[in-house]
């Protein structure tokens, strides 16, 4: 079916406002679900007119959104958030901190405690389970497993 501009537009806002499309092709899939057929330059178009952002949810895959959707979040409230629903065990070693969490969650917690730019935090690694995150000193270390800790209570 072949849509006005505005009905297409429209229809995008639609799309991105409801569910997580993160390339022009997913885009494209998703109006051509809709019964509305675009090539993937009349998408680049679109996207550039109707100003939408791109960005990351908590699991760090890309996602257009809305102008005025792409606040960015506390990064300590999205830590909360995400360390609290997924986060299951905090344990101090050496000047590491071992964070174990449900399988798959790692990495977006991880990205959370980037954003973090937290003092203790030298720097994280992930895994499918679990986070590596290193700390300057072992004190470091053992004060931000008490922060995180919490958090999972």
């Amino acid at each position: 079916m072949q849509l006005s501009k505005s009905d297409r537009q429209r229809l995008i806002e639609s799309v991105v406002s409801r569910k997580r499309v993160g390339t022009q092709f997913e885009l494209m899939d998703a109006l051509a679900g809709a019964g509305c057929a675009v090539t993937q330059a009349t998408i680049s178009r679109d996207i550039r007119e109707l100003g939408l952002e791109k960005t990351h949810d908590p699991f760090g895959r890309a996602r257009y959104v809305l102008p005025h959707a792409a606040r960015r979040a506390d990064p300590t409230e999205l830590l909360n958030t995400i360390l609290g629903q997924f986060g299951r065990k905090v344990t101090p070693a050496g000047n590491i901190v071992v964070l174990q969490a449900e399988l798959g969650s790692a990495p977006a917690i991880a990205r959370a405690l980037d954003q973090l730019e937290h003092e203790r935090i030298l720097g994280t690694l992930a895994g499918d389970d679990t986070v590596l995150v290193v700390a300057p000193t072992e004190r470091d270390a053992r004060t931000l497993a008490r922060e995180l800790g919490e958090i999972l209570a």
